[in-house]
């Protein structure tokens, strides 16, 4: 896993200069709970590459492991009402999902654009490897809210993360 951590890390510093043109967008995340928005912990650069997406975390104070990380519809990361429970940034609805597919697939998958790679948080709390999102775009994040689960995403229908943990809008 860190040998391909590595080369994620390089192929970013690669991607930079070719970037610095391209479309970006920066999200400031905070923990999210039933009782509204929280601390915040960092942010997440997204900028359009030839590649794909490129997500660079800039994260400290996090929950350390793997966090599923997914484009939600809504650009709202308070709580709402779910089945009768209250939902630590219910308000942000379900996956970006554009196409209808209702499939939870990954990012390298045919499923919804929402899927974004896990990130990966340190066990200092600091979390800064870069990931790659084939399918999105800048312009797919706008106006909508990040996502990071409490545990790592298995890219399946039945294991997406976890409950909501941190929570960003995109403008």
């Amino acid at each position: 896993m860190m040998r391909a951590v590595r080369c994620l890390a390089a192929l970013s510093i690669m991607l930079l200069p070719a970037a610095a043109a391209a479309d970006e967008a920066r999200v400031v995340v905070h923990e999210v709970d039933t009782e509204g928005v929280g601390t915040a912990v960092g942010e997440i650069v997204f900028v359009d590459t030839e590649f794909g997406l490129l997500i660079q975390p800039n994260l400290s104070g996090a929950a350390p492991g793997l966090h599923g990380t997914h484009v939600h519809q809504n650009p709202d990361c308070g709580p709402a009402e779910a089945n009768g429970a209250m939902v630590p940034a219910g308000a942000a609805g379900g996956h970006y999902d554009p196409d209808n597919t209702g499939q939870h697939l990954g990012p390298y998958g045919d499923g919804h654009l929402g899927d974004l790679p896990n990130i990966v948080v340190e066990a200092d709390g600091t979390a800064s490897v870069p990931v790659l999102a084939p399918r999105v775009t800048v312009a797919d994040l706008k106006g909508r809210a990040l996502v990071l689960h409490a545990g790592a995403d298995r890219y399946d229908n039945e294991d997406m993360g976890g409950g909501r943990m941190y929570c960003g809008v995109v403008e």
